[in-house]
């Protein structure tokens, strides 16, 4: 069975930008200036206030992979590092060089992909006219198309859910935090133009759900 891990990094859209009537939903149970700060610091947990700025896949098995990013439409970027392949390109380019390549494999690897990841690439997909080449919710428990390995980790909801560096931490998997950055940074450094920074996070996250994969399979898996 074809295995491929999928990570993504998103940005939120620019507060301002957005019509006074839309300001005051989105801020309209807000009580102080703290939670209207906390408000447009969280736009880039949704597809509809925020954008995909990084698709990352990794084979599990052969350990190569490529990460899809935007650099807000300069110059092509296309090199090979690491085993790794990274290429720009709008949100919509990326869109639809993923789901090309997604078609090529059996099973989708997340770390709370069925929450966060596979929602928003599915809106994103559709708000480019993009039609998704895959379902990547499916059925909650049934891991073998798409194993989302936050599910796992907490039996499907029935433990306390922690972030992927917890759980790193907790089996002795290295953590993609360790080199400093982490997916709180991802809009400030996508505002500073530091696109290949995301991207080599993006993939360091791979590697990272890689070897959480490898410890479920062997030990939690029934």
């Amino acid at each position: 069975m074809a295995k491929v891990i999928v990570d993504i990094e998103t940005v939120g859209f620019d507060f301002e930008a957005f019509e006074r009537k839309t300001q005051k939903y989105l801020l309209k149970y807000c009580k102080s200036d703290e939670e209207r700060e906390e408000v447009k610091k969280k736009l880039g947990l949704s597809p509809l206030t925020g954008e995909i700025v990084t698709i990352g896949m990794l084979n599990p098995e052969s350990q190569r992979g490529v990460v899809l990013f935007q650099n807000k439409n300069e110059e092509k970027i296309a090199f090979e590092e690491g085993g790794i392949r990274y290429e720009s390109g709008t949100e919509k380019e990326i869109l639809e060089k993923f789901w090309e390549l997604i078609r090529n494999y059996d099973q989708v690897i997340t770390f709370n992909g069925r929450s966060f990841d596979s929602p928003f690439l599915a809106l994103r997909s559709a708000k480019h006219g993009i039609h998704p080449a895959k379902n990547l919710s499916g059925y909650r428990y049934e891991f073998r198309a798409h194993c989302d390995l936050l599910e796992q980790l907490t039996f499907y909801g029935a433990t306390r859910r922690y972030n992927l560096d917890f759980y790193a931490k907790f089996f002795g998997i290295k953590s993609s935090k360790d080199d400093g950055v982490d997916g709180s940074m991802v809009g400030e450094l996508y505002q500073s133009g530091r696109y290949l920074e995301i991207a080599r996070y993006c993939a360091r996250d791979l590697a990272t759900t890689a070897e959480l994969y490898f410890y479920w399979d062997k030990y939690l898996k029934f």
